[in-house]
């Protein structure tokens, strides 16, 4: 056999076994890449809780165990309980205001003058308003396409509310399960830096947790805090959908919006659904849950990491874009490691001085 065919027949044989391992690797990825995002997130609450996981195990007389599965079922109730009440709520309200509209019994307030001197949008919403209040069966038979769409849209927000529910209870019990095994995984990360950064891999895993437990605590717990009371408010007023202006609030605070933008008009929309003395306790406690990141971050965030917070609201907008609402939490923690990783591959001196 001359040597032409033996290489031939070698290079032959090398092509189907990368080929196998290429499919192989293919297939695994494919089955677990549902899996993904949530493992990440589960990561993420894991290192940002771990601090308080050692301090509720040495209470508990070091069991760790314990300690994990006491933090795990917690917050399993503090993300179950407070989402189906919001999901009931949202669907409750959107049908009673669909009730309404049928029956004739919704009051829409003429519309005030100066609406229509808004540049751009003033005419066109102010004529738009004022058909919805002089004669809302014209009104609804002019929009009707658009109103199928937006109950359309509706509808799978709820859905995708249910979803993203399940996903955050599975990314828990992901945390638990790697509180259960700190040390090891602790261990993991030290290699996996060490393999992929060298020197340097021991304060990369330190800059890491410091920028999960930064972000985290410092834009979107308080987030997560602003859009429940918020959502708490806005139910008990009687303004329907509460779960989902909770999630508009809770996407304007992680940007770094006042969530006032959306307090401010539903608490002007409360004086025309309730009595006055509900109102005005809605507008005060509006005030006091837009106002209440200045002492929100300092209580929660305490001594963390400054990550810009143009990474954060990328990440945010990005991660929601690509993978949804569980996406609007990973994506704002792994941009903002990734800047600060980068930050510090180029300048050594970020590892010392964080």
């Amino acid at each position: 056999m001359s040597t032409n065919e033996e290489q031939y027949k070698q290079a032959i044989y090398i092509f189907l076994r990368v080929g196998f391992l290429a499919v192989i690797l293919y297939w695994a990825f494919k089955i677990i890449e549902p899996f993904i995002l949530p493992t990440v997130w589960g990561i993420i609450i894991a290192v940002a809780l771990y601090p308080l996981h050692r301090k509720f195990a040495a209470m508990l007389g070091g069991k760790e165990k314990l300690s994990a599965i006491l933090i795990t079922l917690t917050g399993i109730l503090l993300v179950l309980i407070p989402s189906l009440y919001f999901i009931s709520s949202t669907v409750e309200g959107v049908q009673r205001l669909a009730v309404q509209i049928r029956s004739g019994e919704m009051v829409i307030p003429l519309p005030p003058e100066k609406v229509a001197h808004w540049p751009l949008i003033g005419k066109p919403t102010y004529d738009v308003w004022k058909l919805f209040a002089e004669n809302m069966d014209a009104a609804i038979s002019r929009f009707s396409p658009e109103i199928k769409m937006l109950m359309q849209s509706l509808i799978r927000s709820v859905s995708g509310l249910g979803v993203t529910l399940l996903l955050f209870i599975v990314s828990i019990i992901i945390s638990g399960v790697f509180l259960v095994k700190a040390k090891a995984s602790e261990k993991a990360a030290h290699s996996i830096f060490n393999t992929l950064i060298g020197k340097h891999g021991e304060e990369f895993t330190r800059l890491s947790g410091a920028i999960i437990r930064s972000v985290l605590q410092g834009v979107l717990l308080v987030a997560a805090v602003q859009a429940l009371l918020g959502g708490i408010g806005i139910a008990l007023v009687g303004i329907p959908a509460a779960g989902l202006w909770a999630i508009v609030i809770l996407l304007l605070a992680i940007m770094q919006l006042p969530p006032l933008l959306i307090l401010g008009p539903l608490a002007v929309y409360a004086f025309t659904i309730t009595g006055t003395t509900p109102a005005v306790i809605f507008t005060v406690w509006s005030l006091l849950v837009s106002m209440s990141d200045a002492f929100l971050k300092p209580l929660f965030l305490g001594r963390g990491v400054d990550v810009p917070i143009l990474a954060v609201l990328l990440g945010a907008i990005g991660g929601m874009m690509y993978s949804g609402i569980i996406g609007l939490f990973v994506g704002a923690v792994v941009l903002a490691i990734a800047y600060k990783l980068f930050q510090a591959l180029l300048v050594e001196d970020v590892l010392e001085k964080e």
